[in-house]
């Protein structure tokens, strides 16, 4: 595709060239039906073989066991910030706080019941995850929940806790799909869909069959997972495009290699980028790392100034959206799926080339 950049934001991010294309070839006329995908109702056949599709390939891919179930919610993962506590938060919940989207998510559950906060990495300005033995863990808590990556600070649990008969739930919102998981060692995941799997709109939900209770009262019908459940993520219309360029995604995921191909090709990816930043005294990165993400590689110069004339100038390079996160600055190279390694390539070149310039 022509005057293509290469897109380094957090969310929404870049989809590959593939799926681009096979998007355009459909947008005016889906399979001879005479219209867009958009326009389609979402209880039609046609729409209807393209939602089951998506769903089949998400548990395919990912190896979803058969006692867990797949649901297309909105509101992205914010929603579910709520949704989990309305729909599964009792008495106690455990969070473990390691960046701003699980701070958000215990601020949010604390409406709902009591929280209990097992680690806070504010001290460290949420630079590594925490080690097992951080954890002060309840022995009566109904979930522990975690950001398994970081986008703001570049951090990623690289094994996750044993909270043994307690449900673990994690917001998978920036790494979903982007490595290789053993499904049964979560009661639910979800995801918002635009940093890895598709564009906005939508959020997956991963959730084992046995925690589809009966939700909170309060819980409004479209936040209900039971109710969600006994509609197939139709209690309402879906978020149709969003969910048909998921579907295209994981056949693109599929049609690569699958899951394995994926995290080779973000390991190698990642690799490039940390090996160069290890290599150096210019530029300083913020992850610890044995914490550090595969997905959002952080780090500084030594100044803001700097760091606004390095954005400045990649950006007319085609290297665009390396602006660090407003709470964090700096700058932030999100190397998500789609992100093929010549853009890293490219990055790292101009990275070398501005430090032996400005240093």
């Amino acid at each position: 595709m022509k005057n293509r950049v290469y897109n380094f934001a957090a969310g929404p991010s870049m989809l590959a060239d593939e799926v681009l294309s096979e998007l355009h070839e459909e947008f005016f006329n889906y399979h001879d039906s005479g219209m867009a995908v958009m326009e389609m109702s979402h209880r039609s056949k046609g729409y209807l073989e393209i939602f089951e599709d998506a769903k089949a390939r998400l548990k395919r891919i990912m190896e979803v066991p058969d006692d867990y179930e797949i649901f297309f919610m909105h509101g992205g993962a914010t929603a579910q910030f709520a949704a989990v506590p309305m729909n599964l938060l009792k008495k106690k919940a455990d969070y473990i706080i390691t960046g701003n989207f699980s701070r958000k998510a215990a601020q949010e559950a604390s409406k709902f019941g009591e929280v209990n906060i097992v680690y806070d990495g504010k001290e460290n300005d949420y630079s590594r995850i925490p080690s097992s033995e951080e954890l002060n863990l309840s022995e009566d808590a109904d979930y522990v929940h975690l950001c398994s990556n970081n986008t703001i600070y570049g951090t990623e649990w690289k094994k996750y806790p044993d909270t043994g008969a307690t449900p673990l739930i994690a917001d998978m919102s920036s790494d979903i799909l982007s490595r290789r998981i053993d499904m049964s060692d979560f009661g639910l995941i979800y995801a918002g869909a635009q940093k890895n799997i598709g564009i906005a709109g939508i959020a997956v939900v991963i959730i084992r069959k046995d925690l589809i209770i009966e939700a909170d009262p309060k819980t409004p019908q479209i936040m209900d997972y039971a109710l969600t459940l006994k509609n197939d993520s139709m209690l309402n219309t879906p978020s149709t495009y969003a969910i048909y360029v998921l579907g295209k995604v994981l056949k693109w995921i599929e049609e690569i290699g699958g899951i394995k191909e994926i995290e080779r090709r973000n390991i190698e990816k990642a690799g490039l980028l940390y090996d160069y930043l290890d290599s150096q005294s210019f530029y300083q990165p913020h992850a610890e790392k044995d914490s550090r993400s595969l997905m959002n590689v952080t780090f500084r110069t030594a100044n803001e100034e700097l760091d606004a004339k390095f954005v400045s100038e990649a950006a007319k390079l085609g290297l665009c959206n390396l602006k660090g996160h407003r709470l964090v600055k700096g700058i932030r190279a999100s190397i998500y799926n789609a992100m093929p390694i010549e853009g890293v390539k490219k990055l790292v070149e101009f990275m070398d080339e501005f430090a032996r310039e400005n240093g």
